[in-house]
């Protein structure tokens, strides 16, 4: 393979290298996680990493299936983790590759600290989190000066596999003008009535979108009333993210790989326009 452009750190044997792979779409891998794949002895990867990078790993690299897919059989996660250790401690350069960014609902954090108890040392390389790139993706910015300042960035569901109890769902549905949840679909249901229980309108957008950046990307826009509804009209399904909020509308004016195949994007999706003329008429 070419070298890369750059003056990038040996991938020493006896590392882990926690790297996130991005939402999808292969072109979306960092430069650091580039070089990993092409340095790696072993690759263990997650559900959610694609085929093609996949591909890009160095001829002779072992690749080792770690599972991690919500309510599908998994590897426990104390076994990926010991498993990471031991071909640390073989001398191996392992290179552990997640989905989105390994920092973002990723477990990341959880074996980084199992290397620092075994004295394994490790480098954390950031990817695309899906709930930033993968709505990029579909159209739908998670920010933008009309809308929103803020933004809240949650899991559909905690360890126990539950709708998540420690979250002040009050001061989230008041507080939070944007809401974007990963891995959200079993439980969308609970976590729409929770939403509106404390003030959120059924009439808000929604967005769903399934598969965020690839291929097969599916984008479902419904409002948080009907949403478990659509969903289930739809045959939309997981993986997949909810976003909850005006920024939702911009994808009419944004969804840029909806115009590669024709669609005719509007430059005023919020009809600001109108506003204006509102306040210009007063």
């Amino acid at each position: 393979m070419d070298k890369l452009p750059l003056d990038l750190p040996n991938f020493e044997p006896g590392w882990v290298w926690l790297v996130g792979g991005g939402p999808g779409d292969a072109g979306l891998l960092t430069l650091y996680g580039l070089h990993a794949l092409r340095s790696a002895d072993v690759l263990v990867y997650d559900a959610l990493v694609g085929e093609d990078i996949l591909k890009m790993a160095r001829e002779g690299c072992v690749l080792e299936y770690a599972g991690k897919r919500g309510g599908k059989p998994s590897s426990k996660q104390a076994d990926i983790s010991q498993r990471l250790i031991q071909l640390a401690k073989d001398g191996k350069r392992v290179l552990r590759l997640k989905g989105g960014d390994p920092f973002v609902f990723g477990r990341g954090g959880e074996e980084a600290l199992a290397l620092v108890e075994a004295n394994v040392p490790f480098r954390v390389v950031p990817g695309i989190s899906s709930g930033i790139g993968g709505l990029a993706y579909a159209g739908i910015p998670v920010t933008h000066r009309d809308c929103n300042s803020a933004v809240t960035f949650l899991t559909g569901h905690n360890a126990s596999g539950i709708v998540p109890d420690n979250i002040n769902w009050e001061g989230l549905a008041q507080g939070s003008p944007v809401i974007v949840i990963y891995m959200a679909i079993k439980h969308l249901g609970d976590i729409a009535q929770k939403l509106m229980a404390h003030g959120r309108s059924a009439d808000e957008p929604v967005g769903i979108v399934s598969r965020a950046s690839t291929p097969s990307q599916e984008v479902l826009e419904t409002s948080l009333g009907s949403c478990v509804e659509d969903v289930a009209k739809s045959g939309i399904e997981p993986p997949a993210l909810v976003v909850i909020g005006e920024v939702v509308r911009l994808r009419s004016g944004l969804d840029w790989m909806g115009a590669m195949n024709g669609r005719v994007l509007t430059s005023d999706p919020l009809n600001l326009s109108a506003n204006v003329d509102k306040v210009a008429n007063a």
